[in-house]
């Protein structure tokens, strides 16, 4: 399974971590799942692979670090659904810890002034 570390560079920095690059046959074998398993991911909204102008599925190494994600809650028990609801919610804690930062940032420069 493809698994590495946060900031680590993109494999032989050829590709930028977000870059779309891997066709769904590739993209399912470094994951050890099948091209069907990504396609009812993909139905469920728990991954948006890019497409290319003729709808081929393009997936980034961001893309199969979500989908190892995704298996790693399938191991804990979690259905579709609950993954979804996590995912959701990870990226909701994501946006409030951003702007939690800012304004504490904002709180300092007024209690320096």
């Amino acid at each position: 399974m493809v698994r590495k570390p946060e900031g680590a560079p993109p494999p032989f920095g050829r590709y930028a971590p977000d870059q779309a690059v891997y066709g769904i046959s590739v993209a399912a074998e470094l994951m050890n799942l099948a091209p069907q398993t990504l396609r009812v991911y993909e139905a469920r909204g728990l991954i948006e692979p890019t497409r290319t102008s003729g709808g081929t599925r393009r997936y980034s190494d961001d893309d199969l670090g979500r989908i190892q994600h995704i298996n790693e809650l399938l191991e804990i028990g979690l259905n579709l659904a609950g993954i979804k609801l996590v995912l959701e919610m990870e990226v909701e804690n994501q946006r409030l810890r951003a702007e939690l930062g800012e304004t504490r940032a904002r709180l300092e420069r007024y209690e320096d002034s």
